[in-house]
């Protein structure tokens, strides 16, 4: 039976953030850690969309986002992101909220060493295959892709597989991104133009900087969030 692929569209996307996980860990709990756990729900959701074509993608937070604060802890990882992908040039244009600031990361597509297996699962009426792979040495990354959209990218820097990304999974941060349903057609998609420039080098050393001598957990924690 012949596949009809698409070619163009916009996807949108649910980030679901386990928060309780996130930040508390039972073994380092105390009063205070208890008494901040039970100010906010324990998940929190993110509205995002990814419009593409065969060249081009862009990730961005959705119109209809619901405005959900934190608190004391901020925003989930990634919460504001905007990630435009080049795919035929091999660049991306991504603005990132570090910190106080607002960065422009101007730099080639992130490649990834992905291992291919052979679980599938359905996301969106979308037949996906499984993939993973590593950030940052040894924090995985679990995606599942469909060939029904040969688009090769995905939510926030994640792509460089046979079609589009639909569900992604890091496990240590409790974070997780499906894709809910597609809108078919052309979108208008152009990179983020707003931002301190900078690129992927600069961003880690900014980030460095600016965590000096933090605990090594929230530093690593940081640093995974801002390469995403």
């Amino acid at each position: 039976m012949q596949t009809d692929f698409i070619s163009a569209g916009k996807i949108k996307f649910e980030r679901k953030t386990n928060m309780h996980r996130l930040y508390f860990t039972d073994e380092e709990m105390d009063s205070w850690d208890e008494m901040f756990k039970k100010l906010f729900p324990q998940f929190k959701v993110n509205l995002f969309e990814l419009s593409f074509n065969n060249n081009q993608s862009l990730y961005k937070t959705a119109k209809d986002n619901p405005e959900v604060k934190m608190g004391f802890f901020g925003e989930t990882p990634g919460s504001a992101n905007t990630v435009f992908k080049d795919l035929e040039k091999g660049s991306s244009s991504s603005q990132k909220q570090i910190f106080e600031s607002m960065f422009l990361i101007n730099d080639s597509i992130p490649q990834y060493e992905w291992k291919l297996q052979s679980e599938t699962r359905t996301i969106a009426n979308f037949e996906c295959k499984k993939a993973i792979t590593k950030i940052c040495d040894s924090v995985v990354v679990v995606a599942f892709y469909t060939e029904e959209i040969p688009c090769s990218s995905g939510p926030e820097s994640f792509g460089g597989l046979p079609g589009m990304i639909l569900g992604l999974a890091i496990p240590r941060l409790y974070t997780t991104w499906f894709a809910t349903s597609l809108e078919l057609g052309d979108q208008p998609i152009a990179p983020p133009a707003k931002g301190k420039n900078t690129t992927s080098k600069g961003l880690l050393k900014t980030i460095n900087d600016g965590i000096g001598k933090w605990d090594e957990k929230w530093r690593n924690r940081m640093i995974w969030q801002a390469v995403l």
